[in-house]
C-alpha cells in the first residue's frame, strides 16, 4: 500500500484495478416502483443496499445522485449517509452528486459538509456549478485540496437546454464552458487532478481539451446517445482518467443484486475495451 493518498493516486489506483464506470445510484420514483419497493425512506434505503452490494469490489466509483435522497427530507439524507459511508470503508470511491454553487462562506459550508473528513456526508468528491464565476468555487477547491479530494466542475453538460449558455461567446472570445476548462486546467498545475470536469458523452460538446489534464465524468452514457465505442473519438485527448457515467441502464437491471452487478461488470469491461 502507497503512503500517497491524494485523491489523484486513489482514483488512479481505483480506475486501475476496476476500471472507468462511474455508476450512479439515482432511487428516482420510478425505478423504485419498478424495483417493487415503497416510495418512502424504507424504499431509498433498501435500493441503496442493494446497489451497495452490486458495485462494491466491481466498479471503481460510485455516484449518488444526492436530490433522490434529498426529497425525502432528513430521513433521506441518513440513508445517504449511511450508504456513502459504507461504500468509502468498502473502498469504493464516492462523487456525490449535488451540484452545488454559491459564494463565499456559503460555498465553504457546502465545500465542508461534502469534503471535510468527519462530516456525515464526507465524500471523496463532490459536483459544483461555476455559473457564479469559477472564482467562486475556490473555497470548494482549497478544502478539497487540502483534505485529499476532489470537484467535479459542471463544464459542458449533455442537457439540451445547457448549449446555449455553455455555448454562448465570452467578451474574452471563447465560449462559456471553454473558460471553465482553461480554469480548472490552470488551477490543475497547482494541485493536480483536484478540479475534475463534467462533460457530457456528446460528439458536440465542441470543447478543447488538449491543454486540460485532469479527470472527467462524462454523463450521457447510453440513455442520452453516446455508444461506449464514441467514447474514445469524444475524448481523444483526456482518456486516462475519463469516469463514463451510467445510472439508467445499469439500474434497469435491479432490483437483483446478480443482474445488477453482471449489468455493471459488463459495461465496464466494454468501455475498458472500447479506450483501449
Amino acid at each position: 500500500m502507497s503512503h500517497h493518498h491524494s485523491w489523484s493516486d486513489r482514483l488512479r489506483v481505483a480506475v486501475a484495478a476496476r476500471g472507468r464506470l462511474c455508476v450512479g445510484i439515482d432511487p428516482h420514483p420510478a425505478l423504485l416502483e419498478a424495483w417493487d419497493l415503497p416510495r418512502s425512506a424504507d424504499g431509498l434505503e433498501v435500493f441503496a443496499e442493494l446497489c451497495v452490494e452490486a458495485f462494491v469490489g466491481e466498479v471503481a466509483v460510485v455516484k449518488p445522485q444526492v436530490a433522490f435522497f434529498e426529497s425525502y427530507g432528513s430521513a433521506g439524507y441518513a440513508v445517504l449517509e449511511r450508504t456513502v459511508g459504507v461504500l468509502r470503508d468498502a473502498g469504493t470511491l464516492v462523487i456525490a452528486d449535488a451540484k452545488r454553487g454559491d459564494i463565499g462562506t456559503t460555498m465553504d459550508a457546502y465545500a465542508q459538509a461534502w469534503l471535510e473528513p468527519g462530516s456525515p456526508l464526507s465524500s471523496d468528491a463532490v459536483t459544483v456549478s461555476p455559473y457564479l464565476g469559477f472564482d467562486s468555487l475556490g473555497a470548494a477547491i482549497d478544502r478539497a485540496a487540502a483534505h485529499d479530494r476532489g470537484v467535479f466542475v459542471l463544464a459542458r453538460t449533455s442537457n439540451p437546454e445547457g448549449s446555449a449558455l455553455q455555448r454562448a461567446s465570452m467578451s474574452t472570445g471563447g465560449s462559456v464552458a471553454q473558460s471553465i476548462v482553461d480554469a480548472a486546467a490552470v488551477r490543475n498545475r497547482v494541485d493536480a487532478d483536484t478540479v475534475g470536469l463534467v462533460v457530457g458523452a456528446t460528439r458536440d460538446h465542441g470543447l478543447d481539451l488538449s491543454g486540460y489534464r485532469g479527470p472527467v465524468l462524462a454523463p450521457g452514457l447510453g440513455a442520452q446517445g453516446a455508444t461506449v465505442n464514441d467514447l474514445a473519438e469524444i475524448f481523444r485527448d483526456c482518456r486516462e482518467l475519463l469516469l463514463p457515467n451510467s445510472s439508467r441502464s445499469v439500474l434497469a437491471a435491479g432490483p437483483s443484486v446478480t443482474a445488477l452487478r453482471a449489468a455493471a461488470t459488463q459495461l465496464r469491461d466494454e468501455i475498458e475495451a472500447g479506450l483501449a
